[in-house]
């Protein structure tokens, strides 16, 4: 019999050090200082309720509810009651970001809001999902399924998100150089940007965003843009008949020979080697 495997928060990992894609089981523990990372957070509590502190606020959310925040705003959780295990699932931005959800409900979480169902209708569904979402993760040949399922029941989140828990209450001064420079280049990273745009924006030199930026990401903010671009190209390219000139410039390419070359170099084959490989193996399944 397979033994379930705990998670808990490592004390000693590095600020915005990735998780990449996750669905995990969590034991919940005080924690001694914030988390800060670049993903999307997707918490489910089967039972009991957790605190987290956030900007300066505690937010209190109960069982059965599915939690959504971005990972990038400080976070750390200050109190739990009769919660001895967790669900948390961790999505990668330039992913979530490429399931085109309502600019509402994105600029929300962008902006530091942690969103909750304040009810628990779909609870019986919801452990459901993550109990097989959980099971599967340890297969990549399952991965693009379950995000194809996690992009579904956010959707319906999002649809739904004028009744959904909300908890902001922070002024945009607050908000740090870097999530000042991720926040622009997720909004625009689909238009012709350069990274002296970005620098202007935030009102600094374009050099020392970029120097910001690597040490934070390890990467430049070119690289970053265009891992954004790819990652949108490969959803495109797997749900849509576009053509891939229109998905290249959709995407922020201004021609289908760069958007082949950078395609390229970040999956080591040509979108149209890419679309047809998945569409084969869909025929296979």
């Amino acid at each position: 019999m397979k033994t379930e495997i705990y998670h808990c928060f490592d004390k000693y990992r590095q600020e915005f050090e990735p998780y990449g894609f996750t669905c995990e089981m969590w034991m919940p523990e005080i924690m001694h200082k914030e988390d800060k990372h670049n993903e999307i957070e997707i918490n489910y509590l089967p039972q009991g309720s957790i605190t987290y502190w956030q900007r300066n606020r505690k937010i209190t959310i109960l069982n059965k509810r599915l939690l959504l925040f971005w990972g990038m705003i400080p976070h750390k959780i200050i109190h739990y009651e009769q919660l001895d295990k967790y669900y948390v699932c961790t999505i990668p931005l330039a992913k979530f970001l490429s399931w085109n959800l309502p600019e509402l409900f994105v600029d929300a979480l962008l902006r530091g809001e942690m969103l909750y169902e304040t009810g628990a209708e779909r609870a019986q569904y919801d452990e459901m999902l993550f109990a097989n979402w959980m099971k599967d993760s340890s297969n990549p040949s399952f991965h693009d399924l379950i995000l194809l399922e996690m992009e579904c029941r956010i959707k319906r989140l999002a649809l739904n998100y004028s009744n959904i828990g909300r908890d902001m209450i922070w002024d945009s001064k607050e908000v740090s150089l870097i999530e000042q420079l991720t926040i622009y280049i997720h909004k625009n990273y689909s238009n012709e940007i350069r990274v002296g745009d970005v620098g202007k924006v935030i009102g600094v030199h374009s050099d020392y965003a970029n120097q910001l930026f690597k040490k934070t990401f390890n990467m430049t903010i070119g690289e970053y843009i265009a891992k954004l671009r790819i990652s949108h190209a490969q959803k495109l390219l797997l749900t849509t008949k576009m053509s891939i000139s229109e998905i290249a410039y959709l995407c922020g390419f201004n021609s289908a020979a760069r958007f082949n070359v950078a395609f390229k170099q970040r999956t080591e084959c040509t979108p149209y080697v890419y679309r047809n490989s998945l569409v084969a193996a869909q025929i296979k399944k």
